[in-house]
Order: structure tokens, then sequence, then C-alpha cells
């Protein structure tokens, strides 16, 4: 992971002279899918990049250890070796970023990732995932409980209550906590973005959690009827930038929910590099929160390599 964001003193003027041009945001999104397409090789290369942002994801009441097992092979084993041979990539230690699940499930994959010999990081949801209305103290414990079986990241959500009825203190002294919390383990903050009521909101959450000293601000629970697009993206993604220029402080980016398709991950590709540049393009800076996504991108890969589709089930299930 890249240097932690030490956060800074809650700066109320700066947050209260922000108004996001909702219009100007959506039709600009609305440019970014229309625009340039990478083909062969190049689009390959994208999305084995892609590949290696995905935290592969199950955040299911049936999770078992065995599902557990398969989600921790899958992810030191994303693509088959066979097609990654073929595109001399086999020996490139290829893997997702990371394995995300509840907090109960965590001692499961530190044992089967340990088994499988891979050091990928394991990240848990915590904090009342997906709604974030449980008691302070209890998403506190949580935090701690998943970081004493070894999590290495986590994935708090904020309570959008307090971004709703404009309580920028109490949201950022709820982050601080929630940081603390977390010790070494580096802290992605889900905003929840589709519930905050507007974009102007989305931008400012996402001021006050780097503020608080988050490593990450990421879109969505997945749990939400609203969750990635790309007109959030763009706001969070700027305000990244005023940070980083505010404060000389790199915190990443994850999209999450809805991301489905290779199509999908290459636009959001595509947006991190025009937003932010080429340096933000790596698993320390940019995570793609995602449980389907990865057979898609698989298919195509394989598509590229043998000029035909394979179909779903012949190829390793995530």
């Amino acid at each position: 992971m890249s240097a932690r964001n030490p956060g800074m003193e809650l700066d109320l003027g700066w947050i209260s002279k922000v108004q996001v041009n909702q219009p100007a945001v959506i039709r600009h999104a609305e440019q970014i899918q229309t625009r340039r397409t990478v083909k062969k090789d190049w689009q390959a290369a994208w999305l084995l990049r892609a590949v290696t942002c995905i935290d592969l994801t199950t955040l299911s009441g049936d999770d078992t250890p065995s599902n557990i097992h398969r989600l921790c092979y899958k992810a030191t084993h994303p693509i088959s070796e066979d097609l990654l041979r073929v595109m001399d990539m086999h020996d490139k230690g290829i893997t997702t970023a990371a394995v995300c699940v509840y907090p109960a499930r965590v001692a499961d994959s530190i044992k089967a990732l340990k088994a499988a010999g891979c050091n990928i990081p394991v990240a848990s949801v915590a904090t009342g995932f997906p709604a974030g209305q449980t008691p302070l103290q209890t998403k506190l414990d949580e935090i701690r409980i998943a970081v004493e079986d070894g999590a290495r990241e986590i994935d708090i959500v904020i309570s959008r209550t307090l971004v709703l009825t404009g309580q920028w203190e109490g949201l950022y002294e709820e982050i601080r906590q929630f940081r603390q919390a977390c010790g070494d383990a580096h802290m992605k903050t889900i905003l929840g973005t589709g519930e905050l009521g507007s974009l102007t909101n989305v931008y400012k959450a996402s001021m006050v959690a780097m503020m608080a000293g988050s490593d990450f601000i990421k879109t969505s629970t997945g749990k939400e009827a609203v969750n990635a697009t790309l007109p959030v993206g763009l706001v969070m993604l700027r305000a990244i930038r005023d940070f980083y220029w505010k404060t000389g402080n790199k915190v990443g980016f994850k999209p999450a929910g809805g991301i489905r398709t290779a199509k999908d991950a290459l636009t959001w590709l595509m947006l991190m590099k025009e937003e932010l540049g080429d340096e933000w393009l790596k698993p320390e800076l940019f995570r793609l929160g995602a449980s389907s996504l990865l057979a898609d991108i698989e298919r195509q890969i394989y598509h590229h390599v043998t000029g035909r589709y394979a179909a779903y089930h012949n190829l390793a299930m995530a």
C-alpha cells in the first residue's frame, strides 16, 4: 500500500464554499463513455491492469469457509495460467489487489491465502456495513476485531445522516475515531453516494473523509439502489486532486457496486488516467470493488487469445 494519509484539521471554510455544477458534471461524464476505446493488445494490457486493482469481494449471508477458500484461490489465480502463458504474463505474479469479506470471515480468508502461499491483503467491511445504523461503540469494536483477526484494510461506512443534516464536525470526528481503531490497517471510507442527496454533498463528504485521514474514498457499499456512477466518480476524483494540491497527500479511490463488465472496468481506468494520471493507476491508489467483474474480464482475455468467446462455465468461478 502507499503511504498513509495523515489527514488535517477540519477546514469548514473550505467545505462551506463548495458548490458542484451538476449539469456540467453529468455532461462531462456522458462524454467519457463515448471517448476512444483501446483495442487488441492494448485492451488486454489494460484488462490485466484492472485485474490487479480488483478487491475480489463476497458479502453474502450464506458465505462459508469453503466458498471463502474458493474466492481466495481465485484471487491468487485470477486468470487461467494457459491464457497468461500465451501472453507471456504467466510469471508476472498477477493476482487481485485484495479479497474483501465480512469481519466474521477474515480468519478464514487469512488461512486460505496462507495455504495458497499468497500475501495479498484481506480487506474487511466494518462499522455496521452496509447501513451504518449501529451505535458508535459497536462500530469501533467491529473494526478492532477485524484488525485483530488479520485484516490489513478496513472498508468503513459513514453515517449518511451526518451528511444529510450537514453535521460536518460530527462526520469528521466519527471518521477520526474509525481511523484510530484501524491502527496500522489502511482505511477505505465508503460514502454511500447514492444516499447523499446531491453531488455537492458527495464532494463535501469526500473532502471531510480525507481531512479525517482516510487512505481511500469509496463510492458505495454495493447494496444501495444506486451505486458507482461516473458523475459521482468524477466529483470524488476532483476532490482527491484538490486535496492532493492542498496537502501533498495522495488518497486512493475505489468505485464499487454495479461494475460487472470489462467495458465498465476500462471506463473507470480511463477516468482515473484522465483525472489523476498514471501514478494513480495502480492498486496502491485505485481499487475496483467487484464480485462478478473478474469473470467477464477473463472471458474477454480468452477471446483476445483464442479469437472466440468461452462459455462462463468453461472458466473457473470466482
